[in-house]
């Protein structure tokens, strides 16, 4: 097996096309997983999901890609998406202001669980990609009004993609809204703690919105690249977000982004990723690549259950673990 790791541009053209030649064999091998999971049917719009789809897109420092599968289907971002309005938060606050209102470490219950809250002190939520904490972040986005706010999430999401026609799904944002009674119920409770700020319907409203932005495979590893080089798009040259900000979403991603099965998808695949109950994870090979998988059926932890194959696959075979 060539030494992957190695640096420059020849190689990692080399490496994507090899990397296409398996690909698509890899896709069939893991679609086969889908039979052994559920696809998410709490918001039921996403119940809607094709079960059996699976797509993958790598993208490099040069715009090189490496795609195959149902890499082409739209999906909403759901929880992919905190990893980034925690991005735009620290930008507009600063860390000390957004770290006054979350934590920083796994919670090791669901990531809709409120139990902690009211158990352990000082009672903010644990981390920002949980719910309770996302919805925290969510009411840090700087904006006189609830459009205002998600008018810059989404500028921001379109950006970092490279793509202007980023838009959200408005079933799905109807969908959310229309059935989370739980969220409604942390929210509350974090409005009477003094941990969030502003009007509880116009928090949640920003928070269904932004988990509700529609993408493509192409359009999660786009966003992944630019946070593979720690905040500049290297295809356009332009920096997007302060590498500090990179460094601490990184960190989450690692030890909170995989849901409950964080510590075992670091040890399997090695990457920081965050996923959603879409289906979509968002993986980053620090560095050199992007990545964005969809797969709808999802495991009992709630990730793709062929997605996390596939990146298993990749990550071995091609040795990108960061460990």
């Amino acid at each position: 097996m060539p030494n992957w790791r190695a640096g420059g541009n020849e190689l990692t053209n080399s490496e994507l096309k090899h990397m296409q030649t398996l690909l698509p064999e890899w896709v069939e091998t893991s679609r086969q997983q889908a039979l052994h999971g559920k696809v998410a049917s709490y918001i039921p719009e996403l119940a809607k999901s094709p079960k059996d789809a699976l797509g993958i897109h790598i993208v490099g420092a040069e715009g090189q890609v490496a795609s195959a599968g149902d890499c082409g289907i739209s999906f909403t971002m759901q929880s992919i998406s905190k990893v980034f309005t925690l991005i735009l938060a620290l930008m507009d606050n600063g860390e000390e202001a957004v770290f006054a209102k979350v934590g920083m470490e796994p919670t090791g219950d669901s990531f809709n669980s409120m139990l902690k809250l009211e158990l352990v002190q000082p009672g903010i939520p644990f981390n920002p990609l949980i719910n309770a904490g996302a919805i925290a972040i969510s009411s840090l986005i700087a904006g006189s009004s609830r459009e205002e706010k998600s008018a810059r999430v989404l500028d921001f999401f379109r950006n970092l993609s490279g793509n202007i026609t980023l838009d959200y799904d408005n079933e799905v944002y109807l969908s959310e809204a229309k059935t989370a009674n739980l969220n409604r119920s942390m929210a509350y409770f974090l409005k009477d703690k003094q941990v969030l700020q502003g009007e509880v319907e116009e928090v949640l409203d920003v928070y269904f919105r932004h988990c509700s932005i529609s993408v493509t495979c192409a359009d999660l590893a786009r966003m992944a690249l630019v946070m593979a080089h720690n905040g500049t798009d290297p295809v356009t040259g332009t920096e997007l977000i302060p590498r500090r900000y990179v460094q601490i979403a990184k960190t989450f991603m690692i030890t909170c982004g995989m849901y409950n099965a964080s510590g075992e998808f670091a040890i399997q695949v090695g990457l920081p990723a965050k996923s959603g109950v879409s289906g979509g994870i968002l993986a980053i090979v620090p560095g050199r690549y992007g990545i964005g998988v969809v797969g709808p059926s999802l495991h009992r932890k709630g990730n793709s259950i062929a997605g996390v194959h596939l990146l298993e696959t990749l990550s071995r075979t091609f040795d990108l673990s960061l460990f």
